[in-house]
Protein backbone atom coordinates (compact mmCIF):
# COMPACT_ATOMS: atom_id res chain seq x y z
CA UNK A 1 0.00 0.00 0.00
CA UNK A 2 1.59 3.18 -1.18
CA UNK A 3 0.76 6.20 0.66
CA UNK A 4 0.57 9.34 -1.25
CA UNK A 5 1.22 12.95 1.25
CA UNK A 6 2.59 16.44 0.12
CA UNK A 7 5.42 18.11 1.72
CA UNK A 8 2.88 20.12 3.43
CA UNK A 9 0.69 17.46 4.62
CA UNK A 10 3.84 15.48 5.65
CA UNK A 11 5.30 19.11 7.88
CA UNK A 12 1.85 19.22 9.43
CA UNK A 13 1.43 15.87 10.06
CA UNK A 14 4.66 16.27 12.25
CA UNK A 15 4.16 19.45 13.80
CA UNK A 16 0.81 17.56 15.44
CA UNK A 17 3.13 15.06 16.23
CA UNK A 18 5.85 17.08 17.31
CA UNK A 19 3.37 18.60 20.15
CA UNK A 20 3.41 16.16 22.31
CA UNK A 21 0.46 15.50 24.71
CA UNK A 22 -1.42 17.90 27.28
CA UNK A 23 0.08 16.65 30.48
CA UNK A 24 -1.68 19.20 32.71
CA UNK A 25 -4.68 17.95 31.02
CA UNK A 26 -4.33 14.20 30.73
CA UNK A 27 -2.49 13.88 34.23
CA UNK A 28 -4.83 14.68 36.57
CA UNK A 29 -7.44 12.68 34.16
CA UNK A 30 -5.40 9.82 34.77
CA UNK A 31 -5.41 10.26 38.66
CA UNK A 32 -9.42 10.88 38.68
CA UNK A 33 -10.04 7.25 36.77
CA UNK A 34 -7.72 5.78 38.69
CA UNK A 35 -8.88 6.48 41.39
CA UNK A 36 -12.71 5.81 40.78
CA UNK A 37 -11.84 2.40 39.86
CA UNK A 38 -9.94 2.44 43.29
CA UNK A 39 -13.12 3.15 44.58
CA UNK A 40 -15.32 1.26 43.08
CA UNK A 41 -13.02 -2.11 44.11
CA UNK A 42 -12.41 -0.61 48.24
CA UNK A 43 -16.70 -0.59 47.86
CA UNK A 44 -16.59 -3.84 46.55
CA UNK A 45 -14.49 -5.54 49.21
CA UNK A 46 -15.96 -3.61 52.24
CA UNK A 47 -19.40 -4.50 51.04
CA UNK A 48 -18.01 -8.29 50.85
CA UNK A 49 -16.57 -8.09 54.13
CA UNK A 50 -19.35 -6.49 55.39
CA UNK A 51 -21.19 -9.58 54.70
CA UNK A 52 -19.04 -11.83 56.78
CA UNK A 53 -15.53 -12.72 54.08
CA UNK A 54 -12.48 -12.70 55.50
CA UNK A 55 -10.32 -9.94 54.29
CA UNK A 56 -8.32 -12.15 52.00
CA UNK A 57 -11.41 -13.48 50.45
CA UNK A 58 -13.31 -10.22 50.10
CA UNK A 59 -9.90 -9.32 48.61
CA UNK A 60 -9.75 -11.99 46.06
CA UNK A 61 -13.64 -11.12 45.21
CA UNK A 62 -13.62 -7.59 44.48
CA UNK A 63 -10.55 -8.87 42.13
CA UNK A 64 -12.39 -11.26 40.51
CA UNK A 65 -15.65 -8.96 40.09
CA UNK A 66 -13.17 -5.93 38.75
CA UNK A 67 -11.88 -8.26 36.05
CA UNK A 68 -15.19 -9.64 35.06
CA UNK A 69 -16.55 -5.92 34.73
CA UNK A 70 -12.93 -4.88 32.52
CA UNK A 71 -13.37 -7.70 30.05
CA UNK A 72 -17.70 -7.24 29.94
CA UNK A 73 -17.22 -3.88 29.16
CA UNK A 74 -14.04 -4.27 26.66
CA UNK A 75 -16.33 -7.35 25.49
CA UNK A 76 -18.98 -4.30 24.90
CA UNK A 77 -16.86 -1.85 23.89
CA UNK A 78 -17.59 0.30 26.31
CA UNK A 79 -13.91 0.73 28.10
CA UNK A 80 -11.69 1.09 25.03
CA UNK A 81 -14.47 4.58 25.30
CA UNK A 82 -13.59 5.07 28.74
CA UNK A 83 -9.99 4.47 28.19
CA UNK A 84 -9.58 6.74 25.57
CA UNK A 85 -11.01 9.83 27.75
CA UNK A 86 -9.22 7.88 30.96
CA UNK A 87 -5.92 7.78 29.42
CA UNK A 88 -3.64 5.70 31.66
CA UNK A 89 -5.73 5.67 34.83
CA UNK A 90 -7.37 2.63 33.61
CA UNK A 91 -4.14 0.69 32.14
CA UNK A 92 -2.72 0.64 36.19
CA UNK A 93 -5.45 -1.09 38.05
CA UNK A 94 -6.28 -4.73 37.47
CA UNK A 95 -9.17 -3.54 35.22
CA UNK A 96 -6.43 -2.42 32.56
CA UNK A 97 -4.89 -6.09 32.94
CA UNK A 98 -7.86 -8.04 31.98
CA UNK A 99 -8.45 -5.47 29.43
CA UNK A 100 -4.98 -5.83 28.12
CA UNK A 101 -5.55 -9.28 27.20
CA UNK A 102 -9.77 -8.97 25.98
CA UNK A 103 -9.28 -6.98 23.40
CA UNK A 104 -6.57 -9.04 21.06
CA UNK A 105 -9.08 -11.78 21.91
CA UNK A 106 -11.48 -10.18 20.32
CA UNK A 107 -9.25 -8.25 17.33
CA UNK A 108 -8.13 -11.71 16.40
CA UNK A 109 -11.13 -13.89 16.43
CA UNK A 110 -11.68 -13.68 12.90
CA UNK A 111 -8.36 -15.24 12.53
CA UNK A 112 -9.06 -18.93 14.22
CA UNK A 113 -8.69 -20.43 17.83
CA UNK A 114 -5.14 -21.38 17.14
CA UNK A 115 -3.30 -18.52 14.51
CA UNK A 116 -5.67 -16.15 16.06
CA UNK A 117 -6.82 -16.36 19.65
CA UNK A 118 -4.49 -18.90 21.04
CA UNK A 119 -1.44 -17.03 19.30
CA UNK A 120 -2.09 -13.50 19.69
CA UNK A 121 -4.28 -13.06 23.35
CA UNK A 122 -1.13 -12.26 25.09
CA UNK A 123 0.06 -9.61 22.76
CA UNK A 124 -0.13 -7.11 24.89
CA UNK A 125 -0.01 -8.49 28.40
CA UNK A 126 2.80 -11.32 27.77
CA UNK A 127 5.84 -9.14 28.70
CA UNK A 128 4.08 -8.08 31.63
CA UNK A 129 3.27 -11.37 32.41
CA UNK A 130 6.75 -12.46 31.34
CA UNK A 131 8.75 -9.32 33.22
CA UNK A 132 6.89 -9.50 36.47
CA UNK A 133 7.32 -13.34 36.77
CA UNK A 134 11.23 -12.89 35.87
CA UNK A 135 11.62 -9.56 38.47
CA UNK A 136 10.09 -12.37 41.04
CA UNK A 137 12.88 -14.75 40.77
CA UNK A 138 15.58 -12.49 40.78
CA UNK A 139 13.69 -10.99 43.95
CA UNK A 140 13.20 -14.41 45.44
CA UNK A 141 16.58 -15.09 44.82
CA UNK A 142 17.92 -12.10 46.47
CA UNK A 143 15.84 -13.07 49.14
CA UNK A 144 17.17 -16.26 49.44
CA UNK A 145 20.49 -15.03 49.18
CA UNK A 146 19.62 -12.57 51.99
CA UNK A 147 18.57 -14.92 54.35
CA UNK A 148 21.69 -17.32 54.25
CA UNK A 149 23.96 -14.56 54.69
CA UNK A 150 22.29 -13.29 57.91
Amino acid sequence: MEINMTKTQYSDLYRSAAEGSKWWINVPKAFVSGGLICILGQGIFDAFSALGLTEDNSATVASVILVFLSALLTGLGIYPKIAKQAGAGTLVPITGFANSVCAPALEFKAEGFITGLGAKIFIISGPVILYGTLASVIYGLIYYVGTLLT
